[in-house]
């Protein structure tokens, strides 16, 4: 079974970027998910928003 929720260190092995801009980007995904009225948790963001921004995937 493939992870729902990416945390801080998943992002970074995918995008092979910083920690600090992983937060930065895990920011601004649950910023736009919370203004469309979802449920966020701080430092993870659910797996299938994160690839549909990041890849233009659609979760089925």
């Amino acid at each position: 079974m493939a992870k729902q929720i990416m945390n801080v260190r998943d992002v970074m092995a995918v995008l092979e970027v910083s920690e600090s801009k992983s937060y930065a980007i895990i920011r601004q995904l649950n910023s736009e998910l919370s203004e469309r009225g979802f449920i966020t948790i701080p430092g993870k963001v659910p797996t299938a928003y994160f690839e549909e921004k990041l890849y233009g995937m659609h979760a089925e």
